[in-house]
């Protein structure tokens, strides 16, 4: 099955967007991925509400939102309202995670749980009956261009090896490389968060790295 790439807009230039948007959407990107920070979950602000909407009206393509936010449940109905595909939250910030995976699933979008460096699998095992998606952060949330955290990796290989008990696809985010791309490939993950480690910034065009990505994959 061929494995899903998808580039982190907060990675891209906001200077010339639409022409970022039209290029990465051109290069046959799988979906587009919004990182929404609110300063308090992590110590950083990045994308919001307005980058949403203007991503939303330059492409059809899939798009999803990860919300390192407290109080997660507060965005849902607005991102419905604004076209969104997939839904990521950090379960230690919701008021009740199984509650806010049913709402969004309900609210016909799909749900996933995002894990970070220092969340064991075990907090989250009970969710994994009725997500869609696992998103292991490789990197500590809240920042581009983080060294990738090999002390992850355990926690990959686990949360990829019970994929068959369970129905949930597996992405990982954060420092993201070529390398990276074809070993954890092997290792069963299903899609990559792609930023500054394998997309952006290059000398290439993004048709030739997305092209090169799907050969290792």
């Amino acid at each position: 099955m061929e494995k899903l790439l998808c580039p982190s807009l907060m990675c891209a230039d906001f200077t010339k967007l639409r022409s970022e948007v039209l290029s990465l959407d051109h290069a046959g990107i799988d979906l587009f991925h919004m990182d929404i920070m609110d300063g308090i979950y992590v110590p950083n602000l990045a994308l919001g509400v307005e980058d949403f909407a203007a991503v939303r009206s330059l492409t059809k393509k899939p798009m999803d939102v990860h919300l390192m936010v407290k109080y997660p449940e507060k965005y849902v109905g607005l991102f419905k309202r604004l076209g969104v595909n997939l839904i990521y939250f950090h379960p230690e910030t919701a008021n009740i995670s199984s509650s806010l995976i049913s709402e969004i699933k309900n609210s016909g979008i799909k749900a996933g749980i995002a894990i970070s460096p220092n969340i064991p699998i075990s907090y989250v095992k009970e969710l994994l009956t009725s997500v869609d998606n696992v998103l292991i952060m490789t990197v500590n949330p809240g920042f581009s261009g983080e060294p990738f955290l090999n002390d992850t990796l355990p926690k990959i290989e686990e949360v990829c090896s019970q994929k068959s008990n369970y129905k949930y696809s597996v992405f990982v985010d954060g420092a993201i490389s070529p390398e990276k791309v074809k070993y954890l490939s092997e290792m069963g993950v299903d899609g990559f968060i792609l930023g500054s480690s394998a997309l952006f910034g290059k000398k290439e065009s993004y048709s030739e790295i997305i092209k090169r990505l799907r050969s290792l994959s």
